[in-house]
């Protein structure tokens, strides 16, 4: 097991999907900041997380310099509540201070590749919709085909056929309108030597697309299907957006350099993607099996993989699992190829509640490396200590140097 990831990269990677196998274990997101720092030292200029797009531009600005408090940007940029959470907090605070004094063309830029959707709500299209009618000076007032953004956010419009409006007649009136909006932003694209108004024009876009998800995701949730059925649609439909959008960023940061995506693993393996809840199993293909066969070679993905975590109550995993197989040979963290875990079975110890996929045989056969955590608490702790020393050094020595813990 190796802490390198240069090895791991090969000259045609375009976008290295990193993987976490849970959300609620934050160890990743500290070994995920550390690997940055290798990365940018490499060559990449982007980071997309699993975030709400829209939003996240809110935290681009910011590491380009803007002004504005890291409170507010933590809380206004991030969904999912992924603000809140301290490696977060660190990553963005390095690269503000990374990119001070470079050029724009090393400068290290941010990206969420998320709708700003939940599995049993969705909002209203309004400010997204609104934002390009105003960037665009189209007289059109959308406010009554839209109504009240309560009919839009209710669960029951995404949870209940019969509750939906997204198969009404103004929601396919908003549909028509948003496509037409696209046809008129494309007419009115800006040169690219005119770099403010290429911006504005690509947050626009970014808008727009935004809009236009949201009402394919309502038109998905008017369809009368069974519950399994109708779950696997929407988190297809769900992940199909977040494909449209790392397409999208790739097409923006392809002449800058490679990009580093951190997501959960179902959103970014090459293999189908499948969850058992209650009694219904439900399949999709998530995002990376849509750019992972688009991209080809580009496309490097590393699955996440966990053997110990206090924060999930998982114990020590049994020998004869992949978990274990990879746990016998990891002292805290570690990368390896897919293909160098042997056969073994998958790992039964886990509950729903933890939001832990354990890994399977086609999962790792799809897998370029494996990221194994060993004992989260430990990586957790270690990366705090090590952003502690170094802030106590800043104080001490009056230098301002970029912070990420665990990261030199």
């Amino acid at each position: 097991m190796r802490q390198d990831i240069h090895g791991l990269v090969t000259a045609s990677c375009g976008v290295l999907a990193l993987g976490e196998p849970t959300h609620q274990e934050h160890a990743f997101g500290w070994v995920r900041n550390e690997l940055l720092v290798q990365l940018a030292d490499r060559g990449f200029r982007s980071v997309a997380l699993e975030t709400d797009r829209v939003a996240a531009l809110r935290v681009n600005d910011f590491v380009q310099g803007a002004t504005g408090s890291l409170d507010a940007v933590m809380r206004e940029g991030f969904s999912h509540g992924f603000g809140d959470l301290e490696h977060n907090r660190r990553l963005i605070t390095w690269m503000r201070d990374r990119n001070e004094n470079r050029p724009p063309g090393e400068r290290l830029a941010f990206h969420g590749f998320d709708t700003p959707t939940e599995n049993a709500s969705a909002p209203s299209p309004r400010r997204y919709l609104e934002h390009v009618r105003d960037y665009l000076r189209l007289d059109l007032d959308l406010r009554h085909l839209l109504g009240d953004d309560e009919r839009w956010s209710r669960t029951e419009a995404v949870m209940d056929p019969e509750a939906s409006i997204g198969a009404t007649a103004e929601a396919d009136s908003l549909l028509g309108i948003a496509e037409d909006m696209v046809t008129l932003l494309h007419a009115r694209a800006p040169r690219p030597a005119e770099a403010t108004a290429l911006a504005e024009w690509l947050r626009a876009k970014t808008h727009l697309y935004a809009g236009l998800g949201l009402l394919r995701y309502h038109r998905q949730s008017a369809e009368r299907l069974d519950a399994g059925a109708r779950l696997s649609r929407l988190l297809g439909v769900r992940d199909a957006l977040m494909a449209e959008n790392l397409l999208d960023i790739r097409s923006t940061e392809a002449r800058r350099g490679p990009t580093l995506v951190f997501a959960h693993n179902l959103h970014l393996q090459h293999s189908r993607s499948a969850w058992s809840q209650g009694d219904m199993d439900v399949t999709w293909s998530g995002a990376g099996t849509v750019v992972g066969s688009l991209l080809g070679d580009q496309y490097t993905f590393v699955a996440g993989s966990l053997g110990r975590s206090g924060a999930l109550g998982l114990e020590d995993p049994e020998p004869d699992t992949y978990e274990g197989s990879l746990q016998s040979r990891t002292d805290t963290w570690g990368l390896t190829t897919g293909t160098a875990v042997a056969p073994a079975r998958t790992r039964t110890d886990t509950h729903p509640r933890q939001g832990y996929f354990p890994l399977d045989r086609s999962t790792l056969d799809a897998a370029d490396a494996v990221l194994h955590i060993s004992d989260g608490a430990a990586v957790v702790t270690q990366a705090q200590a090590q952003a502690q020393a170094q802030a106590r050094a800043q104080a001490r020595d009056g230098l301002r140097r970029p912070l990420l813990g665990g990261a030199v």
